[in-house]
């Protein structure tokens, strides 16, 4: 139930820029979300589809990009990706070190909106 806050605030984004654009719906709300974030992409749209309800943005589709996990080894400098749902501990694949950086993974963001 953690998206529904994150829904709703991404809802109050796309009505204000609708509204500021001089839109009258909100067809597509294009995000890039880390998979690190923990969120699912099916209840984010069925969220959206609930508090949009009686809004300029009801029926509008979510468009969900997802961003990997990106890691820097701070021993070596190695930049690498890690299936985070796989894999627990995290260590550099050159050098094995446990020290390590996340580059990409957490963002949270609309890219773009498609209006009417």
């Amino acid at each position: 139930m953690h998206e529904l806050p994150i829904i709703e605030r991404i809802l109050g984004i796309a009505l204000k820029h609708c509204q500021a654009n001089g839109a009258s719906k909100v067809a597509c709300v294009a995000l890039r979300v880390g998979e690190m974030t923990d969120l699912n992409e099916e209840w984010m749209q069925r969220y959206f589809d609930y508090v949009s309800k009686n809004t300029a943005a009801e029926g509008a589709r979510l468009e969900i990009e997802w961003a990997p996990a990106i890691f820097r080894c701070s021993q070596c400098e190695k930049v690498f990706p890690v299936q985070i749902r796989r894999q627990r501990d995290i260590q550099c694949p050159s050098c094995a070190s446990g020290q390590v950086a996340l580059l990409s993974g957490r963002e949270f963001f609309v890219k773009h909106l498609e209006v009417l």
